[in-house]
């Protein structure tokens, strides 16, 4: 038995925020946003642009390109943010509904930007232990720059975050772009380092604080965390990539295509080198900044739009989420 990646669906909110924009707001060069945050452009949400909203649209395109009726779904997987249209909601089971996915059982996932690699594994894991789930839709929709401040030096590393959605049909006993092996590390160390300080248990939100803009994505010991950081992330991330190759057989020799997160330019070109993948084989996102979870599936559409993907070829999805979360998956396209 194997599963596949039947369809895709994105949706990108019309509402841009220019690299020429964002430096004003964040009192810095032109130049250095496009150069080194590696933003020409991100999108932002309009008034419409609700998070798992965004996701039932980019839900809807992938259904409609699979040519399945959303009956034969049998299991929904929100992969979009927590932050959505309502607090302590389950958001898999609206967008179950919008879509007609009226036979399907619905839940939600979070490991932050990790999440679509991580539904990516448990799906297929999920398809391969009971026989009854052939059809699974994994959809959401991400907009967690509502919670950035760009007056907040501490947070520069997230400037690139935008909004948008996307979505996957996977489907069991498929010969259509194969899952293989995946690979996830977490590493608890750097649980608390970014958090929202207000609004939780600890400290609920009250006027003051909202006043105060503390409802807002901080850094709480960024001296520390990039100390840390530094010392474990890129190592992670390329071991996530080259055991998930082990896993399916394959070595960083073979990989074809990399449907990578938006970082920062030079951390991105980093890992191609050290995989020795050619910049040709990957789509960096300048254009959309980072949208979370979704960007691997917005990789992968454009590298499918663009004639980049070809029958054979191996494909790895990559992601990396604060907490922290490293993971990849392995596909063989077509």
């Amino acid at each position: 038995m194997n599963a596949g990646i039947k369809s895709m669906g994105i949706y990108i909110p019309e509402t841009k925020m220019t690299a020429a924009e964002l430096a004003v707001k964040a009192g810095m060069r032109e130049e250095i946003v496009i150069e080194k945050l590696g933003i020409k452009q991100k999108p932002l949400p309009g008034p419409g642009d609700h998070t798992c909203e965004m996701g039932i649209k980019a839900a809807r395109e992938a259904i409609e390109k699979a040519g399945i009726d959303p009956a034969a779904i049998d299991m929904v997987i929100y992969i979009g943010e927590e932050h959505k249209e309502y607090p302590l909601w389950t958001a898999a089971i609206k967008l179950q509904e919008e879509v007609g996915a009226v036979n399907a059982f619905a839940f939600d996932m979070a490991l932050r930007c990790g999440t679509t690699v991580m539904a990516v594994k448990i799906a297929k894991d999920m398809m391969m232990a009971e026989p009854d789930i052939k059809t699974v839709l994994l959809a959401g929709g991400y907009r967690n720059v509502d919670f950035i401040d760009y007056e907040n030096p501490r947070t520069r590393f997230m400037y690139n975050l935008g909004a948008g959605g996307g979505a996957m049909v996977l489907e069991r006993d498929s010969n259509h772009n194969i899952i293989l092996g995946s690979h996830i590390i977490t590493d608890g160390s750097f649980s608390e380092d970014v958090v929202v300080p207000v609004g939780g248990t600890k400290s609920p939100l009250t006027a003051e604080s909202l006043a105060a803009g503390r409802y807002q994505l901080d850094v709480l010991d960024p001296d520390g965390m990039k100390e840390r950081l530094e010392k474990k992330s890129m190592d992670n991330f390329l071991k996530c990539i080259r055991e998930a190759l082990r896993k399916s057989g394959y070595t960083q020799e073979d990989i074809d295509y990399a449907a990578i997160l938006h970082m920062k330019r030079s951390a991105h070109n980093y890992v191609l080198d050290q995989l020795g993948v050619s910049r040709e084989k990957s789509i960096y996102l300048e254009d959309y900044g980072h949208i979370g979870q979704m960007d691997q599936i917005i990789s992968l559409q454009l590298a499918e739009e663009r004639g980049l993907l070809k029958i054979g070829d191996i494909v790895v999805l990559v992601s990396a989420g604060i907490g922290y979360a490293w993971g990849a998956n392995v596909i063989r396209w077509g």
